[in-house]
C-alpha cells in the first residue's frame, strides 16, 4: 500500500511540475542573452600594466523549435566582443587584438523540477571564429575558424507560459588559435515562445 501511495504522489508531483512547460510542444521561440567569457593573452617576455587575462561581456541571439515538452532544436549567434592586450617586450611596444564570435546548432533537453523551474542541457556543433591581429614580438599560428563540439547545462525559470529566463554555462570549443577567448561562457538569457 505504501508503494502505491508513493507512486501516486510522485506521479502527481511530476504532472504538476510540467504545467508551465507542457504548453511548449509545437511552438517556436526567440531569445537574447548577455554572455560573459574569459580571455587570456600569452606574449612571451612581456611586461604590461594590463592583466593578461580577464572577462569580457558580449551578446547572443537565438531561436528554436520545441518538438515536445522535453526536446527542442536550437540555433544561435554569439558575439564574444573585442579585446586587446598591450605590452612592452625588450623595450619595444606590442599588442594583441582579438574579435571572436560563434554560430551554433544543438538539440536541447528540458526537464521540469516544478511548475516554474526546469533544468536544461544542449548538445551540438559550433562554428567558432577568432580573429587575432598582433604587433611587436607576439605572433599567432592556426586557422581562425574551427568547427567544434557545443554543449551547455543550465536552468530556466518560467515567468509566464510564454516568457522564460535562463542561466547556463556554454562550452563552444576551442579554435586553433589559443590566444584570446577561452572555450566556455556564462549566459543569462530571456526567451519568448510563440
Amino acid at each position: 500500500m505504501k508503494k502505491i501511495i508513493l507512486a501516486v504522489i510522485a506521479s502527481a508531483a511530476a504532472m504538476a511540475g510540467t504545467s508551465a512547460y507542457a504548453d511548449d510542444a509545437g511552438t517556436g521561440y526567440v531569445g537574447v542573452g548577455a554572455v560573459g567569457s574569459k580571455y587570456e593573452f600569452n606574449a612571451p617576455n612581456a611586461v604590461s600594466g594590463e592583466n593578461h587575462s580577464g572577462y569580457k561581456a558580449g551578446g547572443k541571439i537565438y531561436g528554436g523549435y520545441n518538438i515536445d515538452q522535453t526536446w527542442a532544436v536550437e540555433g544561435g549567434y554569439t558575439d564574444f566582443g573585442k579585446k586587446s592586450y598591450n605590452y612592452t617586450a625588450g623595450g619595444l611596444p606590442g599588442g594583441v587584438h582579438t574579435d571572436a564570435h560563434s554560430y551554433y546548432l544543438a538539440g536541447k533537453g528540458t526537464w521540469p523540477v516544478n511548475q516554474q523551474i526546469a533544468l536544461t542541457g544542449k548538445l551540438g556543433v559550433a562554428r567558432n571564429t577568432n580573429e587575432v591581429s598582433t604587433s611587436g614580438i607576439s605572433s599567432v599560428n592556426g586557422d581562425k575558424n574551427k568547427t567544434a563540439l557545443y554543449a551547455s547545462v543550465g536552468a530556466e525559470y518560467a515567468v509566464t507560459n510564454n516568457v522564460k529566463v535562463s542561466l547556463e554555462y556554454e562550452h563552444y570549443g576551442k579554435n586553433d588559435i589559443d590566444t584570446g577567448r577561452k572555450s566556455g561562457a556564462v549566459t543569462a538569457g530571456v526567451r519568448y515562445a510563440f
